[in-house]
C-alpha cells in the first residue's frame, strides 16, 4: 500500500526531539491531516526526556509515549549480540545498528494499542536505518503503511528543515552548521556530519562526550573484574548488576580511560561509504573481555566455527535482519557455544587500551601439565614426528607433482 495514496487515520512515529523527527510530526499532521502518536525509546541515551511530552504535544501530537526501554535493550538485544562476537567490518560495534530493532519492536506494539494503521520514521533516503526500521515493521507488522518523510517530501537539506521549524515555531535543540548528526545509547555514541564528511579530517576532541583523550587518562592503568554467566556479563567487582547498570558502570570506567574510540569509513547497505566517529568505551571493553574468556573455555573447533560466523552475524545487524529467521537460527548457534563461558575476567584499562590481565573459569580447558616447557608425563613429544608427517603429504606431493613437470 502506498503512504502517498493510503487512507491513513492515525500515525505512530518515531519520535526523538531533534530537529528531524521535530519537523516530520509537524509535517505529518499538515500532510495527512490525521492524528499523529509521538513515540520516544529511552535506550541509556542519556538525553533528558522531561520536555519531550511538552514539545510533542505543542508541535501537534494527539498522545505522546515515552518508553523506557534500557534493560530489555541490553539484556536481549546488547547481550545477545555481544555473545555472537558481532563485529561489522573488523571495527564498529553496532551501537546505533542494534537499538533500531527494538525501538520498531516497541514502536508496533504501540501502533496495535492505539488503533494506529501506520507508522513513521525520520531516517533519510542514503542511510542503513530506513532498512533496519522498514524491515524490522516487515517482520513484526506487514498490515501497517509506513511512511518515510525523507523520501517523499521537499526538505531535502538541513537548511530547508531549520526553515520549516523557524517558520512554524517549532523549537530543535540544536542550531544551523553547529551540530554532529548524532545517535546515542547506552552502548555508544556516534557522530557524522559537518568536518568529518572530509575522511582527511580527524576529529575535534571538543566534540567527544563519553571518553577522554587516551593521552589525556590517568598515568596508572585501572583494573576492573567481570564475572560471565553462560555469555553473558552478570558483575563487575564481585558487584551483581543489572544488564543496563552493569553497562552504564563500564562506561564510565572505561570512558575515564579513553577507551572506546573508533574513527571508521563504512560501506552503508544502501551501496555508498560513509565516515563516522564512534565512541563505544563499556562495549568495547566487554568485547575483549568475552573474547579472553571463551579463549580459556571453548572447543577449538567451536571457536574457529563460531568466528566464521562473525562476519556473516554482523552484517544481519548493520543490514537490519535482527528478525529474519537466519538471524535467529544464527544466534541459537551461538548462544549452544555460550553454555560453558562463565568465568571471571580481569581487564586491564590504559590510555585507550583494553587488555586482558587474567581469566578463570570452572570450565577452563587449559592445562598447565600439558602446555608446560618443563617435563610432563602426559604428552609424548615423540608424537608430534607422525601428526606433521600427515599434515604435510599433500604439500610433499604437490612439490613432487610440480617438480616432475618442470
Amino acid at each position: 500500500m502506498s503512504a502517498k495514496t493510503a487512507d491513513i487515520e492515525k500515525i505512530v512515529l518515531a519520535y526523538s526531539g531533534g530537529l528531524d523527527t521535530s519537523v516530520i510530526l509537524k509535517w505529518l499532521v499538515e500532510t495527512y491531516g490525521c492524528e499523529v502518536v509521538a513515540y520516544a525509546a529511552d535506550v541509556g541515551q542519556g538525553q533528558e526526556l522531561d520536555d519531550v511530552d511538552e514539545r510533542a504535544r505543542a508541535t501537534g501530537a494527539c498522545d505522546v509515549f515515552i518508553e523506557d526501554l534500557r534493560e530489555e535493550f541490553v539484556r536481549d538485544f546488547v547481550f545477545p549480540m555481544l555473545r555472537a562476537g558481532a563485529v561489522y567490518e573488523g571495527t564498529y560495534l553496532l551501537g546505533t545498528s542494534i537499538a533500531r530493532p527494538i525501538i520498531a519492536k516497541r514502536q508496533v506494539e504501540i501502533a496495535r494499542s492505539t488503533g494506529a494503521d501506520a507508522v513513521a520514521h525520520g531516517a533519510t533516503g542514503k542511510g542503513n536505518d530506513q532498512v533496519r526500521f522498514e524491515l524490522a515493521f516487515a517482520a513484526l507488522a506487514p498490515d501497517l503503511t509506513i511512511v518515510a518523510p525523507w523520501r517523499v517530501w521537499d526538505l531535502t537539506s538541513r537548511t530547508k528543515l531549520f526553515a520549516f521549524a523557524e517558520k512554524h515555531r517549532i523549537k530543535v535543540p540544536i542550531k544551523p552548521d553547529r551540530s554532529y548528526s548524532m545517535d546515542a545509547n547506552v552502548l555508544h555514541t556516534s557522530y557524522e556530519g559537518l568536518d568529518l564528511e572530509d575522511p582527511w579530517t580527524e576529529p575535534g576532541e571538543a566534540m567527544f562526550g563519553r571518553s577522554v583523550a587516551p593521552e589525556a587518562a590517568p598515568d596508572q592503568p585501572e583494573y576492573v573484574e567481570i564475572e560471565y554467566l553462560h555469555g553473558d556479563p552478570v558483575a563487575v567487582d564481585g558487584e551483581q548488576l543489572s544488564p543496563f547498570e552493569l553497562l552504564a558502570r563500564l562506561n564510565v570506567i572505561a570512558g575515564r580511560n579513553g577507551v572506546g574510540r573508533e574513527d571508521i569509513v563504512e560501506n552503508r547497505y544502501v551501496g555508498m561509504k560513509s565516515r563516522g566517529v564512534y565512541e563505544t568505551p563499556g562495549g568495547t571493553v566487554l568485547n575483549a573481555a568475552h573474547r579472553g574468556l571463551e579463549s580459556l573455555v571453548l572447543d577449538r573447533e567451536v571457536l574457529h566455527l563460531r568466528d566464521s560466523l562473525i562476519p556473516r552475524y554482523a552484517e544481519m545487524v548493520y543490514y537490519g535482519y535482527w528478525f529474519a529467521p537466519e538471524r535467529e537460527m544464527l544466534q541459537a548457534a551461538v548462544d549452544e557455544s555460550q553454555r560453558v563461558v562463565s568465568g571471571t575476567v580481569r581487564m586491564k584499562l590504559y590510555k585507550g587500551r583494553a587488555s586482558v590481565a587474567g581469566r578463570k573459569s570452572d570450565n577452563s580447558l587449559y592445562s598447565a601439565e600439558l602446555a608446560t616447557f618443563e617435563d610432563d608425563d602426559v604428552y609424548s613429544q615423540a608424537d608430534a614426528t607422525g601428526f606433521i608427517r600427515l599434515n604435510a603429504l599433500r604439500l610433499k606431493i604437490r612439490n613432487l607433482l610440480a617438480s616432475k613437470a618442470g
